[in-house]
């Protein structure tokens, strides 16, 4: 595999021209901002140097180029396969009632009995992650690995939009299926954040919509924690997402990233469903363990995955971590590369979500993770 990572800022291409890798075995990641939707000229410069190539990509809350996060930027990876087989499909999606089925229809358009990982790029605004994420898992194996992320809007959470047919488009989901016995990957995702408060129980909720926990309205209940913060709502939740897990005895805990607040009838939506009868507890940041839990994820990785050859981090981090670490980001990217192989290479972004196994398995959507997949062959 041979492989390449570049970017586009105001200065312009850092490599010109692009690094000569087209085939039809050639996989092409662009992670950008949000306002280069209305900038197509760049993805026709990549689309013309790269005829062959399947492209996919997304909008972010930061772009992620090496140790480095930017903004108004475009992060470029180029990997070019030598026994990799390489497929893209695409699902339109209207609402969030249509995420499972998108996911089912994007699994059984790539699976094949040689299909061994999936890369998932998603619209973070339409789409409801958990149900996705349930689609994806009820037609493919445990043994396929399932990555990705939900696209990002900076903070403003008004409009994402996914790579297809080599430009930027709202309202898609895009997946990556890689096939054959060389290509090697691995995975990892870990959080960092320490819960505080009483553990509740969701007692009423729709979905991805949180309107009760113990009984009480959950957008009041929430605001009583935050105090003086609450005025600064939604805004505000990405700092104090939610805990969930399914009962006192269970391990498998998942963070959940509020999107939206509702005053008139005090409900709360999330990026993930709150399923009713599940615990809940409030979280909150610790600088130093949130760059612990990257080190700690791209450990995971390098324990799934270790590759001897060039490899690429992909790199996803909800863009609540980059709110709390501040001037600190880099320090979670630099903690990464530091524990993964020397000369890895790493693009990504900053998300609305992440979509990786827990541990192993089938995949999950997580929030206010750093979560890395590696690609090798050998």
């Amino acid at each position: 595999m041979k492989l390449e990572t570049l970017s586009l800022t105001e200065a312009g291409w850092s490599q010109q021209p692009f690094p000569p890798l087209d085939s039809a075995q050639t996989l092409v990641i662009v992670f950008g901002a949000p306002g280069f939707a209305e900038r197509a000229e760049a993805f026709r410069d990549l689309a013309a140097a790269y005829p062959q190539a399947q492209i996919v990509g997304c909008s972010t809350s930061g772009e992620i180029l090496g140790a480095t996060v930017q903004d108004n930027s475009l992060a470029v990876a180029v990997l070019q396969f030598e026994a990799t087989r390489l497929a893209v499909t695409t699902a339109s999606v209207t609402s969030a009632q249509d995420s499972r089925a998108a996911g089912e229809a994007l699994a059984r358009q790539l699976l094949q009995p040689d299909l061994r990982g999936v890369f998932v790029l998603s619209d973070g605004i339409l789409v409801n992650g958990s149900e996705l994420v349930r689609g994806l898992n009820a037609v493919l194996p445990e043994t396929v690995v399932v990555t990705g992320g939900l696209a990002g809007d900076g903070v403003s959470f008004g409009r994402t939009w996914v790579i297809k047919d080599g430009r930027p488009q709202a309202g898609f989901i895009s997946a990556v299926g890689l096939y054959g016995e060389h290509v090697r990957l691995g995975h990892g995702s870990k959080g960092g954040w320490d819960i505080f408060g009483p553990e509740r129980i969701v007692t009423r909720a729709a979905g991805n919509v949180l309107f009760e926990l113990d009984g009480k309205p959950a957008l009041a209940l929430y605001k009583e924690y935050l105090g003086e913060r609450a005025a600064e709502l939604p805004a505000a939740a990405l700092l104090f997402p939610l805990a969930l897990r399914a009962g006192p005895a269970d391990d498998k805990q998942i963070v959940r990233t509020i999107l939206a607040v509702s005053e008139p009838d005090q409900s709360m939506t999330f990026a993930g469903d709150m399923p009713v009868g599940y615990h809940a507890r409030m979280m909150k940041a610790n600088f130093d363990r949130l760059v612990d839990g990257a080190s700690a994820a791209a450990l995971m990785t390098k324990e799934h995955n270790p590759c001897s050859g060039p490899a690429l981090a992909i790199a996803v981090s909800c863009v609540g971590r980059r709110l709390v670490l501040g001037e600190r980001t880099e320090e979670e990217l630099e903690a990464v590369l530091e524990a993964l192989p020397p000369g890895t290479l790493q693009v990504g972004f900053y998300s609305y979500g992440e979509i990786s196994p827990y541990a192993t398995g089938h995949c999950d959507l997580h929030n206010q993770t750093m979560t890395l997949t590696t690609i090798c062959e050998e």
